[in-house]
């Protein structure tokens, strides 16, 4: 009797113990001392990511009032690690980088990769083999080599490795790189084309498994890490440019028997292997066909998606993210592409360009995401160069006829998120109390929390940073986005 209650008795001092050890070590945000600073970018003005306040306080603020326009931060509820944000260097960003003026060549690092001059990108996408925004097709073997013994990248290293060895180097360590492909070469696809979809034929499996080897190994070779790779770039389009099908139950056997078991035996097993890579509309079937597989789940680090979905007319299905990110909590999402279509050179500054990014990446990062890569970071005066016509908007657009840069306002809303959170980031619950309001938040390493506002209205709207039993009184012009930092 007395062994027991012994025994008892020091489980519940142990567990007492824990507990406030738990206590002790989670310390509570507080706004005490704190001021905020306010970065803003606003339509039919002149702020472009401007310093717009630096003292802002906070003060006792007990219970809102229904008439008050409030976001509600909350530094105590985490959700997702914050990985990064960046675009793609595609044949066309690099060949008109290429093109640019020394100093251009250098302002355009320096906007997009450093934190302090730019707005701090640090993931990179890639395209293995040719696409669309490429100014020919190409493989890297000779037509007919299902041995890759003429395998090369000697096409990649003339503009395309150069812009990327100049991008990691101004990221540093946070630089994340991953490739995705548009198309096998056209003799092992079932339509003998590059174009227009077609099927990987079964008896090239293997062949085009090591061929993400051979281009993992050429551009490491080339001292350029890889950090992953996605299976294929919207594997459910036909399009007249790269292109290639593969049904969801395709994509998952050509995983688990051929994709990841070749990548591990090649030492490059810690690859992270992104699925889908296509719009949000079929994610959920995608995605639970995949997983719900063991042998192909245990290869799969995250989820890629588009944010075309609307091309059927419809609204965007921000929604299907987060109810994949509740099916399976344990997979990462990553957003992996997005830009506004059918370039226009009279709409470089329309700034509904860059709240369509702005709305989707408080949405993406709301339902999950971890990650949120733009389409190409440099296009030219044309929205190209591109081989089948299919051109295009980027952030910024290099004129090859005046030498001059372009910076679109989805240049500027970007920046918003990816030039103050820091990798490692925490994301924390932000709600606002009226629709015409859009918010995320964060919480760096550092411990400073940065807030994300957009007005999506025609108002100019004040409204309350409320934490806690605290507020800080703050106002946003009309079809604006302010970040918060504090």
């Amino acid at each position: 009797m007395n062994k027991t209650f012994f025994i008892s008795v020091l489980l519940l001092s142990v567990s007492v113990f824990s507990q406030m050890k738990n206590k002790s070590s989670t310390v509570d945000y507080s706004t005490k001392n704190k001021t905020i600073e306010v970065f803003t970018s606003a339509d039919s003005t002149l702020f472009r990511l401007s310093k717009t306040n630096s003292d802002l306080k906070f003060v006792e603020m007990k219970q809102p009032s229904e008439s008050q326009v409030c976001v509600f931060v909350n530094p105590d509820k985490k959700f997702q690690t914050y990985l990064g944000i960046g675009g793609a260097i595609t044949d066309a960003s690099a060949e008109v980088f290429a093109k640019l003026s020394p100093e251009n060549q250098t302002e355009f690092i320096n906007a997009y990769y450093s934190k302090d001059k730019g707005i701090g990108y640090s993931l990179i996408r890639t395209n293995m083999s040719s696409c669309d925004f490429s100014s020919d097709m190409y493989d890297y073997i000779t037509e007919g080599d299902k041995s890759l013994n003429s395998f090369n990248i000697e096409h990649d290293k003339k503009f395309k490795i150069p812009l990327i060895k100049k991008a990691m180097e101004a990221i540093g360590k946070n630089a994340n790189l991953y490739i995705s492909p548009w198309s096998p070469p056209a003799f092992m696809k079932d339509n003998n084309s590059k174009l227009q979809g077609g099927k990987l034929l079964p008896e090239f499996h293997p062949s085009w498994a090591n061929y993400y080897v051979k281009y993992i190994n050429a551009l490491q070779k080339e001292g350029i890490p890889v950090w992953g790779l996605t299976i294929q770039n919207e594997p459910m389009a036909k399009q007249r440019w790269e292109s290639c099908i593969f049904s969801a139950e395709e994509e998952r056997d050509f995983l688990k028997n051929y994709l990841g078991p070749t990548l591990a035996k090649a030492g490059l097993g810690d690859k992270k292997i992104t699925i889908w890579d296509h719009n949000r509309d079929l994610i959920s079937q995608r995605v639970s066909t995949i997983l719900s597989d063991k042998e192909a789940s245990k290869y799969v680090w995250g989820i890629g998606f588009h944010w075309y979905e609307n091309w059927s007319g419809g609204e965007m299905m921000y929604d299907n993210v987060g109810k994949v990110n509740a099916m399976f909590p344990s997979k990462n999402l990553l957003f992996t592409e997005g830009c506004v279509e059918k370039f226009d050179a009279t709409k470089y500054q329309l700034w509904k360009n860059g709240e369509r990014y702005g709305k989707s990446m408080i949405n993406d990062f709301n339902n999950g995401t971890v990650g949120w890569t733009d389409w190409n970071i440099l296009l030219d005066q044309n929205g190209g160069p591109n081989h089948v016509g299919n051109f295009c908007f980027a952030p910024i657009h290099g004129n090859l006829a005046t030498g001059k840069l372009i910076y679109t306002p989805s240049y500027y809303f970007i920046g918003h998120f990816s030039k103050f959170i820091t990798k490692g980031a925490k994301r924390i619950s932000s709600v606002a109390s009226r629709s015409q309001l859009l918010t995320t938040s964060f919480q760096n390493p550092d411990g400073k929390v940065v807030t994300i506002v957009m007005n999506q209205s025609n108002m100019k709207i004040t409204y309350y940073l409320c934490i806690g039993i605290t507020a800080s009184e703050i106002t946003i012009l009309p079809h604006t986005i302010q970040t918060l930092i504090y």
